[in-house]
């Protein structure tokens, strides 16, 4: 080798570029270029869509450049730890084996949080339109890791209640800045500044390029539908109006923004105090008092679907466990009936939890009586193809994760009976 060219002319130029990687690396965010990025190539899958009372899966033939319209139920979990643990590289295989393992459980929807708020390490959205590359990144990492095993997500973009921030966080950054806000926490739901908030957040999670696939959220099939917020209600009656119209706006600003994706409120299914006819199903004469209706919430024209959760161990207090069957038999009819004759759209029980503790004669597990009913009547209405599309358990964990638990979560595999039921809805 000639050592003098080595000298001369190979040395000097592989430590200007040293130097030049080196200081983009540093500053590459404020450069006005940027290296070709390698994208992770993902698995064909088709949009979800709705055709009146049903879900179905756009294919495209990639041949004949046909479509394919396929007719779809579901059988699907929760599991709202993801994006925490998909935020830390070394905790993400706890994610990759939930996911792993719903698909071997022939599951075909998962719903998780797209939404952290606050300030903390871990938090999404530090400040009202500031956000965490991290964590965000993390949130990339659970939609290519949910496609590649075949699972769709449905993504709830703020939480009602107090954890991961909330509406509450909305209300106090709004406060912060010096806007008159009420101190109700319907102020949510009626602020221009707070709406505001909401938008922007919205905006930055359904236009966002993922960092591993190259593929925009608002053009990736592997998410399902997004959720305008967990279990809306409001601390009066009063307040009906102001939450119906923040249904219409929302779910319009997000249609604006995205037409490939199906919409849905996230409501728990309760009925209204004007809807004498459905009062008689909510679990107590309190849930006529939260401002939400089932009817009246989901007829909204760019609500896609509906939603409904079951919890008649929390619902309910101090009746016997065949009251309470009784209760979730009626509760699963009448959102069945109605989504199919009066909305006209496909209802997903989104949330269905049962606890564990308790056992009965024939030695099931007390989840897994409840959970039948449900499993039951849902299978009913898709043989007579009807409106009943698919249940949700809630939640679903892997070892490691007791932490996110409460008395309905559990490992699926830990509950033999249980797990073999759910296996069997998905087929």
């Amino acid at each position: 080798m000639d050592t003098q060219w080595r000298d001369k002319k190979l040395y000097p130029a592989l430590g200007i570029f040293t130097i030049l990687f080196l200081l983009y690396l540093n500053f590459k965010d404020n450069l006005n270029f940027s290296f070709p990025q390698i994208f992770v190539k993902q698995p064909y899958m088709g949009f979800v869509g709705v055709n009146k009372t049903r879900f179905y899966i756009k294919n495209d033939d990639q041949k004949t450049q046909d479509l394919h319209f396929q007719e779809l139920y579901i059988n699907g979990w929760n599991s709202y730890w993801l994006m925490e643990e998909s935020v830390w590289e070394y905790s993400r295989f706890r994610v990759s084996k939930m996911l792993k393992k719903g698909s071997e459980m022939g599951l075909s929807v998962c719903r998780t949080r797209g939404f952290s708020d606050g300030g903390g390490p871990n938090d999404l959205q530090l400040l009202p339109g500031v956000f965490n590359e991290r964590v965000f990144k993390g949130l990339d990492y659970i939609v290519v890791e949910a496609r590649k095993h075949n699972i769709r997500l449905i993504l709830s973009l703020v939480n009602n209640l107090k954890a991961y921030g909330g509406t509450a966080q909305y209300i106090r950054w709004a406060q912060e800045a010096g806007t008159n806000v009420s101190t109700s926490r319907d102020a949510f739901f009626t602020n221009p500044t707070i709406k505001a908030y909401y938008k922007s957040f919205v905006k930055a999670v359904v236009t966002r390029k993922n960092s591993i696939s190259g593929v925009k959220y608002s053009e990736e099939p592997g998410i399902f539908a997004w959720e305008l917020i967990n279990e809306p209600r409001c601390e009066s009656s009063k307040s009906a109006s102001a939450l119906q119209a923040w249904i219409g706006e929302m779910s319009e600003f997000v249609k604006s923004l995205d037409q490939k994706h199906l919409v849905t409120v996230g409501l728990e299914g309760f009925y209204g105090v004007e809807k004498t006819g459905g009062v008689g199903s909510n679990p107590g004469k309190w849930a006529a008092s939260l401002g939400v209706d089932f009817i009246e919430n989901s007829a909204i024209d760019n609500i896609d679907f509906t939603s409904v959760h079951a919890y008649p161990h929390s619902w309910i207090k101090g009746i016997n466990p065949d009251a309470k069957v009784d209760f979730l038999s009626r509760w699963i009819d009448s959102h069945i009936d109605e989504a199919e004759k009066i909305l006209k759209k496909p209802v997903l029980f989104t949330e269905v939890g049962f606890p564990s503790s308790v056992q009965k004669n024939n030695g099931l597990y007390d989840r897994n009586i409840f959970l039948k009913i449900v499993y039951d009547k849902i299978y009913e209405s898709a043989k007579k193809r009807k409106a009943g599309a698919g249940a949700l358990v809630w939640q679903l964990l892997v070892e490691g994760m007791e932490r996110y638990g409460d008395k309905f979560s559990f490992i699926a595999w830990n509950h033999p009976s249980t797990y073999k039921l759910m296996v069997q809805q998905s087929c």
